[in-house]
């Protein structure tokens, strides 16, 4: 039996003495320990099993676990089963239960450990929507971070090449992608692109992903690693580094450049009406999109 990680939101305390973990199973979805086959991989293996994590949830806690592994919290101590299913309802030895749920891919923003701010959901969902990214699809990515990005594409079907300078950041995206189960998926490189480009096939990839401060650089090389009629998507925060962009991007004939504000207001209902909220506005960044033609 392994014992949970220190992944978990809440404290977590496992000085509470183990005990019997009941399950009252209720209709479910299948199994999700299955045999999977890896964008990366030109054939199926048949004997690669991917264990993907489910989420334990009561009230407003929320923690991240693997089948067969063991977590403590102020509410007592709970085994996971092994065949553990989404729709479960599992106790811990003091009584208290939890819903168990099946993992979507908002959930890794919250749950992976970060090294830095990531890519909010809306603004991912906004990269794949406008590259079309789908399954067959080969990714180049630069600036991996936490990896949100990066899982998230490989969600979607596509195989990712991941690059990140900082050697500690590499390892964190590393164990993100296996408890997101996309680690067959993803391949995270530590090191430069830049410094990498003559390495990689050229023309070998149908998107070209950015999130970090030289992306003009990195922009410089699309026509030489994008296949024709594929897209490159830079995201930054600031303004700076957009004009940049989007300068370098048309110097080397990249073709539709564009580039927009990433902003979203919730609305407000209340008994007096419906409006937009008035707490600060929602910026998170500003997205280039531009293709190789």
């Amino acid at each position: 039996m392994r014992r949970a990680g220190p992944r978990f939101p809440t404290t977590t305390s496992k000085s509470s003495p183990p005990g019997r973990v009941s399950a009252r199973t209720r209709p479910a979805r299948p199994s999700r320990t299955t045999t999977a086959t890896s964008p990366l991989q030109s054939r199926p293996s048949s004997d690669t099993r991917v264990t993907v994590p489910v989420l334990l949830v009561r009230d407003d806690r929320e923690y991240l676990v693997e089948p067969g592994e063991e977590m403590g919290t102020d509410l007592g101590v709970l085994e996971v089963p092994d065949d553990v299913e989404p729709g479960a309802t599992l106790e811990t030895h003091l009584g208290n239960e939890f819903q168990v749920r099946r993992l979507r891919g908002p959930d890794l923003f919250h749950h992976f450990e970060r090294t830095g701010a990531p890519m909010v959901p809306r603004d991912i969902g906004l990269v794949i929507g406008e590259t079309g990214i789908s399954r067959g699809d080969r990714v180049l990515d630069t600036g991996t971070g936490t990896g949100v990005l990066s899982a998230l594409m490989a969600r979607a079907g596509a195989s990712v090449v991941s690059y990140e300078r900082d050697p500690e950041f590499a390892d964190v995206a590393r164990e993100n992608m296996k408890l997101g189960g996309v680690a067959d998926a993803v391949d995270v490189r530590t090191g430069d692109l830049t410094e990498e480009v003559d390495s990689l096939e050229p023309s070998s990839f149908d998107v070209l992903t950015l999130d970090t401060g030289d992306a003009p650089s990195v922009v410089a090389h699309a026509p030489e690693l994008l296949v024709d009629g594929g897209y490159v998507a830079v995201y930054s925060p600031f303004i700076e580094s957009t004009r940049e962009v989007v300068e370098t991007a048309r110097e080397v004939d990249l073709s539709n450049v564009w580039t927009r504000e990433t902003i979203q207001r919730e609305m407000q209902f209340d008994d007096r009406g419906t409006r937009p909220s008035t707490a600060p506005v929602g910026h998170t960044g500003y997205l280039t999109i531009a293709r190789n033609e």
